[in-house]
């Protein structure tokens, strides 16, 4: 396993900060200084900052309705970051983030293979949100605003968007510009009142209320990961059914005989003719 993952799958970072502690010098495997690209095996003795770290805990996931103000930030020297204000016992990280001055629904973990898999944006995983505005919402700024918008050197991609109040819309992305939505909007003299996220991928914000948040089901946990991640699960229940199957569906042996025994006869009478 690579040495990145294997210490994300600790919960103590993510890939990323993992190859940031290799680089910087802080991880060894075996009492040697690892390497960006480097492998564990079973029975390597990892150390970071001189401390060795045990086995993969279980996995958390939790959704978050993060209030205003609050920063999705893992530096706890930041005041109101988002890991001081959940205080969860074990180690997490959100997925993806929302400015401070949004709320709504966020994600947290400690997978860090769910974190890299779910912020692919060639995934085009949805992220769905409710806009208030400072002005009445027209139909040629909702036309544009599907189409894709010219921010940061680059267009956005098409959206869907329809119209929820005089002054208000919903508005679904499958990327995660750096503050996109305000952006967006203030290409077209629009500016964001109110913004706030109440779907990711599967997961809805339903009656979870501001500053609270709650473990997510097995249900929608099972749907989020997709079958990528069922996979494993399902080879174990159903690979023995589909081996005796396998083997009750070959026909006996001198059924075979006769159908080679066909088959010759016709491939002679085809070269005959």
């Amino acid at each position: 396993m690579r040495l990145n993952k294997y210490i994300s799958e600790t919960g103590m970072c993510s890939r990323r900060e993992a190859d940031e502690w290799i680089a910087n010098g802080r991880v060894s495997i075996n009492g040697i200084k690892a390497q960006l690209g480097s492998q564990v095996e079973d029975g390597d003795e990892v150390m970071v900052d001189r401390q060795r770290i045990g086995a993969k805990p279980k996995s958390v996931y939790i959704m978050l309705n993060k209030p205003v103000g609050i920063t999705c930030t893992t530096e706890r020297h930041i005041q109101g970051n988002i890991i001081d204000f959940v205080g969860h016992e074990k180690r997490i990280f959100p997925v993806g983030r929302l400015d401070k001055d949004s709320e709504g629904l966020i994600l947290l973990t400690n997978n860090g293979d769910i974190i890299n898999q779910l912020l692919r944006s060639e995934n085009h995983h949805e992220k769905e949100y409710a806009v208030t505005v400072d002005k009445p919402v027209t139909e040629g700024f909702l036309k544009k605003m599907a189409e894709g918008v010219r921010i940061l050197d680059t267009v956005t991609k098409p959206c869907k968007i329809r119209q929820t109040g005089k002054n208000e819309f919903n508005i679904i992305l499958t990327q995660g510009l750096n503050r996109q939505i305000r952006r967006m909007c203030e290409v077209f003299s629009y500016t964001v009142r109110h913004l706030r996220r109440i779907r990711f991928v599967n997961l809805k914000l339903g009656g979870l209320k501001s500053g609270q948040w709650r473990n997510l089901t097995e249900a929608e946990l099972s749907k989020l990961m997709g079958t990528e991640y069922a996979r494993p699960k399902t080879l174990k229940v159903h690979s023995p059914v589909s081996t005796s199957t396998a083997t009750q569906a070959q026909p006996p042996r001198g059924q075979i005989q006769q159908t080679k025994k066909r088959q010759r006869n016709h491939s002679s009478t085809l070269k005959r003719v």
